[in-house]
């Protein structure tokens, strides 16, 4: 994709996505830099933009609707969506109601929906395209405990990411899931991430899991190796965005903590592309499961 190419990029206000709108507007991309609250708390953030924020509310399918018209109205058509935005939760599974996982599902996976349902008409209209999934290693790699509302809804959007792929590649449209491993330093996951509702039953686990709850985020901070910076997520969605169209990746890991998932990942995928010629459906995988 050359620079001068229109770029959507979801929850751009901080982490990769901030990251990302940053890296591509200096590689010379028309960078529309999603996040909620322009005007107010992400004011200062939008600012930094130089003027490529635009509102964009993923819980919301009216701020979707609004937000890429925006941006088709301003320059015509959107090349590329870097599905970014997400939320982490962190607290014992039982600990969280059924609603705060559906609010989960509803950022990390229904958002990225909403984008879908407001910008693949245009694309499939143009006859070409690219959706750049910004996953987690937790899908398949090893993971700790914790965290089970955030990894079950990026195993869900990575579901969604594989079937949007075959169904997307004859309208000329690639997809990229590009899967970073835990970076705790970067970013605003574990800082700002959610705990549950129910104290009691979160209190229930503090005698037993307390001390290994507390320092999660140490143990995983020491499994990556000293230079490791978010800005290689960054990198790398640059990376793939600069490959010509029918040439990009299936997926790519950026993982310094080499949990495991690119070997499952590897697996799984070969698999998947096995099963799609044994049906008669070649022409729906990417040519590259990994590049």
């Amino acid at each position: 994709m050359a620079a001068g190419e229109v770029v959507l990029v979801t929850g751009a206000s901080s982490g990769f996505g901030r990251l990302t709108a940053e890296s591509l507007t200096r590689a010379g991309y028309l960078v529309a830099a999603g996040m909620r609250d322009v005007a107010g708390r992400n004011a200062p953030a939008a600012a930094a933009l130089g003027g490529r924020a635009v509102e964009l509310d993923v819980q919301s399918q009216e701020s979707v609707d609004a937000a890429v018209a925006a941006v088709l109205d301003r320059h015509g058509r959107i090349d590329a969506i870097v599905h970014n935005a997400g939320h982490m939760a962190l607290g014992p599974a039982e600990a969280f109601t059924p609603d705060e996982y559906a609010a989960l599902y509803d950022v990390n996976v229904l958002g990225a929906q909403r984008v879908n349902r407001a910008a693949l008409p245009s694309m499939r209209t143009a006859g070409k395209g690219f959706l750049i999934w910004v996953g987690s290693s937790s899908t398949r790699g090893g993971h700790p405990p914790f965290l089970a509302p955030y990894f079950a809804a990026k195993a869900a959007m990575d579901a969604l990411a594989e079937s949007y792929a075959s169904e997307l590649i004859r309208f000329g449209i690639d997809t990229t899931i590009v899967v970073p491993g835990a970076f705790t330093s970067g970013t605003n996951h574990f800082a700002h991430a959610g705990t549950p509702r129910d104290h009691e039953r979160e209190q229930a686990y503090g005698e037993l899991y307390g001390e290994l709850r507390a320092g999660l985020s140490d143990r995983l901070a020491a499994l990556i190796p000293p230079g490791s910076e978010a800005q290689t997520v960054a990198d790398e969605i640059l990376r793939v965005l600069d490959r010509p169209a029918g040439t990009r990746p299936f997926r790519t890991h950026v993982d310094p903590s080499r949990d495991g998932s690119e070997v499952v990942s590897a697996v799984a995928d070969r698999i998947r592309q096995e099963f799609f010629h044994r049906i008669g459906l070649p022409d729906l995988l990417p040519a590259n499961a990994a590049l």
